[in-house]
């Protein structure tokens, strides 16, 4: 059963070439578009690996890359198609080609959706990296002479600064954990030391934070020690001094702007795969109806084009057949390996 037959006369033959030029080549520009985009995501990844625990979000930016360089593929090849689609002489030679064409195209589209889902729905991944990679940031902060966590400290300060937030949840992880090193500590104070003791670990907790969590915003100087003492400074009161320091967590920060980045590559790559699909149906179109013109003298006359020869379920079982072989001859050589064996 042919599935969508369509008429095509000589001048609609010739409008569909002309149009199946263009969208290829635009569709080349937008394959481009989203490998960019896979290494523009990667990068900005990358920018914070050292506060993510997991690398299982790079599934992404890496599919995008392999769409994008596929896209730009199978549409350079449709653009050259296209060129010889009407020439009698040239366009035959394609016709071997056009079976694995289609194949690798299908793959690709396949390949572009599953993209597009990972960027809509990576994001619970990705917020359960960032909360154990940011807890760990805050912890090491203070490392700043241990191998591998010397450029801790900066990608904290960096990341709380740019992102205007502070801590992990918010401000109140950093009372939690000892983020001054203990070679900037006085152990000869007694504030020291009654700190150190009145903690069961021994570490120096303290109800401040690093001053890249300061608000520049603040009408005041910005207070980042001694947080939740109102006698400590002169008419403050902690509760409702808002703009002194960011209240967002770093981890609501980060999951908005990755999530609004790939929600826009999603939108993206949507896009991307109609366009890659109007030009897969538009290609098959055009070389059906030239198929049926073969071996009339009158290449200028009416012709009927289709999308598929057969249902659906017959053409994807037609292209897996030659796969679906070699399984048999493979289990069959398996056991003939077997029976040769000696005992």
């Amino acid at each position: 059963m042919v599935l969508m037959p369509m008429k095509f006369t000589f001048q609609k033959r010739v409008k569909l070439a002309q149009s199946l030029w263009l969208l290829s080549w635009a569709a080349t520009m937008a394959g481009s578009i989203i490998f960019f985009l896979g290494c523009f995501l990667k990068i900005e990844l990358r920018k914070r690996a050292e506060v993510m625990e997991t690398t299982t979000i790079y599934i992404v930016p890496h599919t995008l890359m392999v769409v994008g360089l596929g896209g730009l593929g199978i549409n350079y090849f449709a653009g050259r198609i296209c060129q010889d689609a009407l020439d009698p002489t040239r366009f035959p030679a394609w016709k071997t080609f056009l079976k694995p064409y289609y194949a690798f195209s299908l793959f690709i589209s396949i390949l572009m959706f599953v993209a597009m889902l990972l960027s809509f729905i990576m994001k619970g991944s990705l917020e359960s990296s960032l909360k154990t990679g940011l807890r760990n940031g805050i912890r090491y902060y203070k490392d700043t002479d241990t191998p591998g966590r010397c450029f801790q400290k900066q990608t904290i300060d960096h990341l709380q600064m740019d992102f205007e937030c502070c801590g992990n949840d918010d401000y109140r992880d950093w009372f939690e954990v000892q983020w001054i090193s203990n070679r900037y500590l006085d152990f000869s104070s007694k504030e020291v030391k009654d700190r150190i003791k009145s903690n069961v670990d021994g570490r120096y907790l303290i109800d401040g934070v690093p001053f890249s969590c300061c608000n520049p915003s603040s009408p005041r100087p910005c207070i980042h020690a001694q947080l939740t003492n109102n006698t400590a400074h002169y008419n403050y009161e902690y509760q409702t001094e808002e703009l002194n320091i960011y209240l967002r967590g770093c981890r609501e920060a980060l999951v908005g702007y990755y999530a609004g980045l790939m929600n826009t590559i999603g939108g993206v790559v949507l896009s991307v795969l109609l366009l890659q699909s109007s030009v897969l149906a538009s290609l098959r179109f055009l070389q059906t109806s030239l198929e049926a013109l073969e071996g009339q003298e009158n290449v200028e006359a009416e012709s009927e084009g289709y999308l598929l020869e057969k249902s659906v379920k017959e053409t994807v079982m037609e292209y897996l057949e030659p796969v679906l072989k070699l399984l048999p001859m493979n289990q069959v050589s398996s056991e003939d390996e077997e029976g040769s064996a000696p005992a």
